[in-house]
């Protein structure tokens, strides 16, 4: 179906945001922000990476390609561009995506996340961290193929939300592959000319605040925010997550 030209420019001027879950999550994850954002007339959705979720796709046949692809038959079905907020590992997904097309992304947004930096896999950058408090929270399968968070992976990711939406979690949490996170991301101009912000988390157990600001350094000071919460906002502070984004997909509706 084609769209007309003003449908078009409407898509531009209020874009949808598009939900990217990180690792061994899946759009449930989102629940209670995409509650808030669509109190506030916000276009908002998330959306199953392979292997996540209701995906029927197993884990030993995921790839960051295929997580790219994911995102981007999204946008193809419901229409774009798109705000594409990735959490935490969904940060490489979301710039694999821009890079691959650009022209449907209308900004980045990295959510406690990792921006990727060129020729290197969120692995090599997890390396390079003084603090790696993720080897303590994760087990591996039996097969050696993906990882899974034990129980003091579920305290770090959940310790400040509510006891509800805690167990909401717990119980949906997956296996999460780990070739996806072993494949270098060649990063250009394509992703990193789009407008692009970051969300510190300041109460991160998972991906510590510090490395979080090594990530933005050279960022805009206005492009960097922070929220004072764990690795899940979405569970800890839906509102004032909401209150975050608003004004990056409707600027001009900041004050208003």
């Amino acid at each position: 179906m084609t769209m007309t030209m003003t449908t078009m420019e409407a898509a531009v001027a209020d874009p949808a945001i598009l939900l990217v879950h990180g690792s061994a999550h899946g759009a449930w994850c989102w629940r209670d922000l995409l509650t808030a954002l669509h109190a506030r007339g916000l276009k908002a959705r998330a959306l199953d990476l392979p292997s996540h979720g209701e995906s029927l796709t197993d884990y030993t046949e995921v790839t960051l390609d295929r997580y790219r692809d994911a995102i981007l038959a999204d946008i193809a079905k419901h229409g774009g561009p798109v705000v594409l907020v990735g959490h935490s590992a969904g940060g490489f997904a979301i710039a694999a995506a821009a890079e691959k097309a650009p022209e449907k992304i209308a900004a980045l947004v990295y959510l406690c996340a990792y921006v990727p930096q060129d020729g290197m896999s969120l692995a090599d950058m997890r390396r390079t961290a003084e603090d790696q408090p993720i080897l303590k929270l994760i087990e591996r399968t039996d097969d050696g193929r993906a990882f899974r968070f034990n129980a003091a992976g579920m305290e770090a990711l959940f310790h400040d939300c509510p006891a509800e939406a805690a167990d909401y979690a717990k119980t949906r949490l997956g296996a999460q592959a780990i070739k996806p996170q072993d494949t270098p991301l060649h990063i250009t101009d394509a992703s990193r000319s789009l407008p692009r912000h970051y969300v510190i988390c300041e109460n991160d157990r998972v991906i510590p605040p510090e490395e979080q600001r090594k990530m933005v350094a050279d960022w805009p000071e206005d492009c960097v925010h922070s929220l004072p919460s764990g690795h899940s906002p979405y569970f800890s502070m839906p509102e004032r997550l909401a209150d975050v984004l608003q004004p990056l997909v409707r600027p001009k509706q900041q004050d208003g």
